[in-house]
């Protein structure tokens, strides 16, 4: 969230917005309600109560590095805006915004190649960008991936066996999304290390320095730059060759920028979403030893599990941050135009207002219509993957080891300091 890197005002207008009560709004000068700090992190749903109270759109502030703005909690508010193309997401404008709204930051240099992707892009740009990766990520190509990830899940858990205690995310939960993205993309599997130690520093810069963030974006894009050349040079059957072809045959498809952007949106979110939906849900579980007795007995019961893993603690926090060309009303709230938006993701899949028991876990429940993956034209196109990830993990865990608990001399855990990603430093179990 730190490098946070036209529409028709009738046609895209909020449905929601004619039918919500009315709130005063100070649209020139607005008053935040609250000063979001460190203690976030931990517990973000103790904010999302008080902020609840308030109502479903809010002006907040942060302690530092984040660009005040808007934050949405409802889910009928969430679910609207994320389909709103009065909430713009290009780079230039959204970054335009952020430097006003925060005048002391500065602008990464390094993430300038990063960000070009098709998450931070507006049609009929994010249109051709998503059309070139959108096959890889159907469910036919998704499910032939079965057995290979199958076969990476036993090979994991097969190294855990005959250990007491290991850290689940360490051990698992990482190396299982990034081997099948490594392979996917053609990435090599020993360069992990180093772009798992940037990716930490750009999406986790709550806690970060500027120079320690700057540097991990000029290092990425160096490398990314450099595996691009290496697939024009030497292409493999890999999706990023493909991706080089086709950008080299046609000349209106992908240029260079674009090519390292859309690595690096692969990369990162191909294995960092699924590391906390393993170890989010993991950790749920843990926490109700009925339910995991009940899952366990009933693998067929996973899919419907991880769809709850997904609402109730999902590994995403925010949606990426959006802006206002125009002024906007949402949830009965004005935003004047030049104003940051950020959708609270998980704010929305724990509404009571539209999930019964939002703050409860209910693996055998109905959690449809989440929002974890988002919705509308930036749903997550790697969705398919981490589903077919998180279901063959959870299988095969719970069968390995039956006795799977929590440590008993662990910590609290430790979280991310993002308002983008939810998931923990570290995650000690007990395997037997």
């Amino acid at each position: 969230m730190r490098w946070a890197p036209g529409p028709h005002p009738e046609r895209d207008r909020s449905p929601i917005a004619e039918d919500s009560e009315d709130i005063v709004v100070d649209t020139e000068t607005p008053t935040p309600i609250e000063k979001v700090g460190e203690d976030f992190f931990a517990d973000p749903h103790a904010y999302y109560r008080r902020w609840r109270e308030r109502g479903p759109v809010l002006y907040v502030e942060f302690t530092r590095n984040t660009a005040p703005g808007w934050v949405i909690v409802g889910y009928d508010e969430s679910r609207a805006a994320l389909t709103d193309a009065r909430l713009r997401k290009n780079v230039p404008g959204l970054l335009a915004v952020f430097e006003r709204k925060n005048p002391g930051s500065r602008a990464n240099p390094g993430m300038f190649d990063l960000s070009g992707h098709m998450l931070n892009t507006d049609p009929p740009d994010h249109t051709r960008l998503r059309k070139l990766v959108n096959k890889a990520f159907t469910a036919r190509s998704v499910a032939a991936l079965r057995p290979r990830i199958q076969e990476i899940t036993d090979g994991l858990l097969d190294a855990m066996d005959g250990r007491d205690e290991v850290d689940l995310i360490e051990s698992f939960a990482v190396l299982l999304p990034v081997t099948v993205i490594c392979e996917l993309l053609g990435v090599p599997l020993d360069d992990r290390a180093d772009f798992q130690r940037w990716t930490k520093l750009l999406i986790g810069g709550a806690a970060n320095t500027d120079e320690e963030v700057f540097t991990a974006g000029s290092e990425m894009s160096e490398y990314l730059r450099r595996l691009v050349q290496a697939k024009r040079a030497n292409p493999g059957e890999d999706l990023l060759s493909g991706l080089v072809h086709t950008s080299d045959e046609d000349n209106d498809r992908l240029d260079e920028r674009e090519l390292v952007a859309m690595a690096f949106l692969l990369l990162v979110a191909g294995h960092e979403t699924t590391v906390n939906l393993i170890a989010n849900g993991v950790r749920a579980l843990l926490h109700d030893p009925d339910q995991l007795r009940a899952l366990r007995a009933d693998p067929d019961g996973v899919p419907a599990a991880v769809e709850e893993f997904l609402r109730y603690d999902g590994p995403v926090g925010w949606a990426t941050a959006r802006f206002t060309d125009e002024p906007v009303r949402i949830g009965g709230v004005d935003i004047p135009e030049g104003e940051l938006v950020y959708i609270a993701l998980s704010a929305a899949n724990r509404d009571p207002g539209h999930y019964p028991e939002p703050d409860a876990l209910h693996t055998t429940g109905d959690a449809s219509g989440h929002l974890a993956f988002g919705h509308g034209i930036h749903y997550c196109v790697g969705a398919p993957l981490a589903r077919l990830e998180a279901d063959i993990a959870f299988r095969t865990l719970l069968r390995r080891f039956p006795d799977l608990g929590p440590s008993p001399d662990a910590p609290d855990p430790v979280w991310q300091p993002s308002f983008l990603i939810h998931g923990m430093t570290k995650f000690p179990v007990r395997l037997g």
